[in-house]
């Protein structure tokens, strides 16, 4: 039987660092974009509701695929098993995003000197 992959993807959407699990991450057809099929979400087995998870959930709600820009993926990391899905402040620190389109800034620039 061939083992199913799940892959965590980190990226940056306004302001925030998403992370997502997805059973399938590609290229994809469109340049400079990076596809995620397949968005997978913790089933509600108890009455414990995370909300980080259930915003990420409410905000994928629907979605069969999504295109996400290169320059706003951080990281993907084939795991062995599904984690809890979750929106986080970002930071900056040792992450320095690729440049921004001409006319937009990173979450972190200020006035250029």
């Amino acid at each position: 039987m061939a083992a199913s992959h799940i892959f965590k993807v980190m990226f940056l959407h306004q302001g925030k660092v998403f992370e997502v699990y997805a059973k399938s991450v590609t290229q994809g057809a469109l340049f400079g974009f990076l596809e995620v099929e397949g968005l997978v979400f913790g089933e509600r087995s108890t009455l414990v509701v995370d909300p980080g998870e259930e915003r990420v959930k409410t905000e994928f709600a629907d979605v069969k695929r999504t295109y996400l820009p290169l320059h706003s993926v951080l990281r993907i990391d084939e795991v062995p098993k599904q984690g809890v899905a979750k929106v986080s402040a970002y930071e900056g620190g040792n992450i320095t995003p690729f440049p921004a389109p001409f006319g937009h800034s990173s979450p972190d620039s200020g006035p250029r000197k």
